[in-house]
């Protein structure tokens, strides 16, 4: 227990370090602190053969996206115990879960302002992930460390960048994504305006 209290003494905003503890103990699944993952922030398996619930999340999310991350994980595990497969994976039972399992630890003691408000809003209606909502997102990455990479949204039109080792230019902008031209193969792609990206100057 006192190992894994380190562990969220690490990776989670300071007063909700007895909640997240508290989940572990009670649902008893095993939690892993992964590397950096481009496809995903967390994950959440059952291993029928041992009847084993993980948890994983990277190890490079600020402790405010770590938080949001683990509580969504969570919310997956226990919509399975209660219905399986039937659930879908981000259906009404899963929504309802993700609000109730974060309720105890939506306040400003926990959070920012501007982070608790996205939060309250975001609530609202659940994505599948925190990067499914453009203003929470951008909320969350304002607490992040240094870094080269900007969202594309931040990226004029006509200019270069690069994005998962590849070279694109950005053509127009559309509501949440942007169309974009794979500069070598000539594709063109819909990218979300909140990936992260790297501008290429001329």
């Amino acid at each position: 227990m006192n190992s894994t209290k380190a562990v969220f003494e690490r990776f989670v905003p300071e007063n909700s370090v007895t909640y997240c503890c508290k989940l572990l103990d009670y649902f008893g699944f095993e939690f892993k602190i992964k590397k950096s993952r481009q496809t995903k922030l967390g994950d959440y398996r059952y291993t029928p053969k041992t009847k084993k619930h993980t948890i994983t999340i990277n190890n490079d999310l600020n402790q405010f996206s770590f938080l949001v991350t683990f509580l969504h994980e969570v919310a997956h595990l226990v919509t399975f115990n209660a219905h399986g497969r039937k659930a879908a994976p981000h259906g009404q039972e899963w929504k309802d879960n993700f609000k109730k399992i974060a309720t105890p630890v939506l306040n400003e003691s926990v959070f920012p302002a501007p982070v608790l408000l996205a939060l309250t809003n975001y609530f609202k209606n659940p994505k599948a992930a925190s990067c499914s909502d453009p203003i929470l997102y951008n909320v969350l990455k304002k607490f992040d460390g240094p870094s080269d990479l900007i969202p594309l949204s931040k990226i004029p039109v006509g200019h270069s960048f690069e994005f998962n080792e590849k070279v694109y230019k950005k053509l127009e902008k559309k509501r949440t994504r942007s169309l974009c031209m794979e500069e070598r193969s000539a594709r063109r792609y819909l990218i979300s305006e909140v990936a992260q990206v790297m501008l290429i100057e001329d």
